[in-house]
């Protein structure tokens, strides 16, 4: 099979084709797992963590890739709850321990055995991959294979930080960055919470028309003030900067959750710009989001489905990758 692999951790700034195509054997599914077929895989930021080495690989070459869609074409020993032929998703989760007070609670996200799609265990970078069939979702029809994709991790880490925000209908929710997680996470707010409105940060200003056309009410920079307080946001950014300037939106009582796995170090100093009347005071909370679980990624594609929340995106080929 050709699978685009991670030979090793590279600065991108150094080198921007990190990714090399290659011709690997299919692998077997093992006890308990399923051989899928790819037909597409996601591209995720974290893939960029990944490859210059804030989230390593467990080894190398690794197979990238943790937004897959593809058929079952095989099943191993005990792996009944597909068949052939089935149209399956794998995220970001690709197993955890099972036995731990996390896992016995639906939180697999917190085990400390979680294991990653495309970091710990081969990912969809590739033709093929396996994975155990408890970690494996069906996915709804209405959705196109290209469209599924980003549901797995985009949209299921922003329905995970959208419920760790707390949000009330009729409170302001800030979107601070506007990519693949953000633009979900305003569809989905504009379904379930019909009174609140959006407020999206971005650098780019392409973004920032992209956020007003789906229904953000302002859009600016990160350092601009807004027309209101946010008593909710959400950070998508990979740096510092954006969760100081978020910081000080806030209302009193305001939540803010990080969701990203790593921060990268450039900015880091901008935190030694921390004021504590400014930045926490009037008892605002900082919350971080750690991976997804099952529970999550299942519930995201059965609300997806129903709304129905459809992703843009635009498709590459695997040699294209890089």
């Amino acid at each position: 099979m050709k699978a685009m692999i991670l030979p090793r951790a590279v600065n991108l700034a150094d080198n921007n084709t990190p990714l090399e195509l290659v011709d690997l054997p299919i692998p077997a599914p093992g006890d308990g797992e399923i051989l899928i077929r790819v037909s597409v895989c996601g591209v995720c930021h974290t893939e960029l963590d990944e490859i210059e080495g804030r989230t390593p690989p467990a080894r190398f070459p690794m197979i990238l890739g943790h937004q897959v869609v593809g058929r079952v074409e095989e099943t191993g020993r005990n792996a009944p709850r597909f068949r052939p032929g089935d149209r399956v998703g794998i995220g970001w989760i690709n197993r955890a321990c099972g036995q731990c007070p996390f896992c016995l609670g639906d939180e697999e996200n917190l085990c400390p055995d979680f294991q990653a799609t495309g970091r710990d265990a081969p990912g969809g970078y590739a033709q093929y991959t396996t994975v155990s069939q408890d970690f494996a979702y069906p996915l709804p029809e209405v959705f196109a294979d290209e469209e599924a994709a980003p549901l797995l991790c985009a949209g299921a880490i922003g329905y995970r930080s959208l419920r760790l925000t707390g949000l009330k209908d009729g409170e302001n929710l800030g979107l601070v960055g506007f990519g693949a997680s953000g633009h979900l996470v305003l569809k989905m707010v504009r379904h379930r919470y019909p009174l609140s409105k959006i407020f999206a940060f971005s650098r780019t200003p392409g973004e920032r028309d992209f956020a007003r056309e789906l229904g953000a009410v302002w859009a600016g920079g990160f350092e601009e003030e807004p027309p209101a307080k946010l008593h909710r946001a959400i950070d998508t950014t990979p740096v510092w900067q954006p969760v100081m300037a978020a910081l000080a939106h806030l209302a009193p009582g305001g939540r803010l959750v990080i969701n990203a796995i790593r921060k990268e170090e450039l900015d880091k100093k901008a935190l030694l710009g921390l004021d504590y009347v400014r930045h926490l005071w009037l008892e605002k909370e900082i919350k971080s989001v750690a991976n997804v679980s099952r529970r999550d990624v299942a519930e995201f594609l059965e609300l997806a489905a129903r709304i129905p929340i459809k992703p843009e995106y635009q498709a590459y080929r695997l040699e294209e990758a890089n």
